[in-house]
């Protein structure tokens, strides 16, 4: 059957409108709840664009903690500027590492003037109640973010050190 529709006859959207609503209660079946990966893209889109100077997440990986006795290293999350693992401890995940490029937002890096405390000649500072970091290189912010009340603010500034801090700083002075 031709698309031809002769002036002055009418077509009906009867059809059309039959296939939508026998499509419509199947697309709502397929939602799915955010990850917090999602959340976190969502919150950080349209705020301020990734800087082309900014280095490839991936980059990042050789400077996070290796795996160590009782503890693993899980990678979770690596893109343009930013690479995040997740910390285990005897099989349970106790806290978030993350290394962040601050030439996408150097207000993040300003924060750390002033700072009062230091680790490994790096400037040190809260994030929160469960978060630590530091500024390597006046560029990478590395930070350790607690996931468990156990994990504390002394175990994230002892993770703190267990980065490659001194081939980060390195790093940050090629860039």
């Amino acid at each position: 059957m031709s698309n031809f529709s002769p002036i002055g006859t009418r077509r009906s959207h009867a059809p059309a409108l039959w296939m939508f609503l026998v499509a419509a209660p199947a697309l709502v079946g397929c939602y799915q709840e955010p990850s917090r990966f999602d959340q976190v893209q969502q919150e950080t889109r349209g705020k301020k664009a990734t800087s082309r100077e900014a280095v490839p997440g991936g980059d990042l990986n050789k400077f996070f903690p290796r795996k160590e006795d009782k503890a693993d290293v899980i990678y979770t999350q690596e893109k343009i500027g930013m690479a995040q693992t997740e910390l285990y401890i005897d099989g349970k995940a106790v806290a978030y590492l993350t290394i962040f490029d601050t030439v996408s937002n150097p207000d993040a890096a300003a924060e750390y003037k002033g700072a009062s405390r230091e680790i490994a000649g790096f400037p040190l500072r809260d994030v929160g109640e469960k978060g630590s970091a530091i500024l390597v290189g006046g560029r990478f912010q590395v930070q350790v973010r607690s996931q468990d009340a156990n994990f504390t603010k002394e175990d994230r500034e002892a993770w703190l050190t267990k980065f490659d801090l001194a081939n980060l700083a390195d790093y940050a002075r090629t860039r």
